[in-house]
């Protein structure tokens, strides 16, 4: 089993989401999607992140956003770095995979690729009712649903829960539990936690 605690205002986990599900599927493990907002991980556990980001290392930088371009030409996705709106408010959209549940693939899907590869701000209702059109969402329950209070708790419930058990950023992602990874970079450490947990429980 792999639990995948996710923001979709995170470019490395643009690519791991679209990335970890052929991987899956490949080799039969059931994905339990997590909706967390990652600026809430920051502000708890991982202030350093704002602090970088105000003053970047030029050289880092400038390899960071080559190395993400390489890795969304593997994955075969558009991404543009940085969106124009950087970072973007993403709660609404996380409400919204957690209001759709087990649905939430198609809608999640389009919201990462509205945002870094359209480079549409998320945060604005317009955009959200267009991708609630794209994946085939009621756009006024969607609206409704993501107000509803229980919703909110369940994705601050989350995002405490992912730091309790060691996060601290997007993607967060766990084999079995308690076997933590953190990124995309690290599909093929998963991939062979994947194949271990296979082979002793055959």
């Amino acid at each position: 089993m792999i639990e995948f605690f996710f923001d979709c205002s995170s470019p490395w986990t643009y690519l791991a989401f679209h990335n970890i599900q052929p991987l899956a599927s490949e080799l039969g493990a059931e994905i339990i999607w997590r909706p967390i907002l990652v600026g809430g991980i920051f502000n708890t556990v991982n202030p350093s992140v704002y602090a970088q980001r105000e003053t970047p290392v030029p050289l880092k930088a400038r390899y960071m956003k080559k190395d993400l371009a390489d890795w969304a030409r593997s994955a075969g996705l558009a991404i543009k770095m940085p969106p124009t709106v950087f970072p973007v408010n993403s709660v609404k959209a996380m409400r919204g995979c957690i209001w759709l549940g087990k649905d939430m693939v198609p809608f999640a899907t389009s919201v990462f690729e509205a945002y870094w590869g359209a480079d549409k701000d998320i945060s604005q209702d317009a955009v959200l009712a267009e991708i609630c059109k794209k994946a085939g969402i009621d756009e006024q329950k969607f609206f409704a649903g993501i107000s509803e209070q229980a919703i909110k708790d369940q994705l601050k419930a989350n995002t405490e829960e992912v730091v309790a058990r060691g996060g601290f950023g997007s993607p967060t992602i766990f084999v079995n539990k308690t076997d933590m990874y953190f990124g995309n970079d690290r599909l093929p450490l998963i991939r062979e936690a994947l194949k271990r947990s296979k082979a002793s429980a055959a």
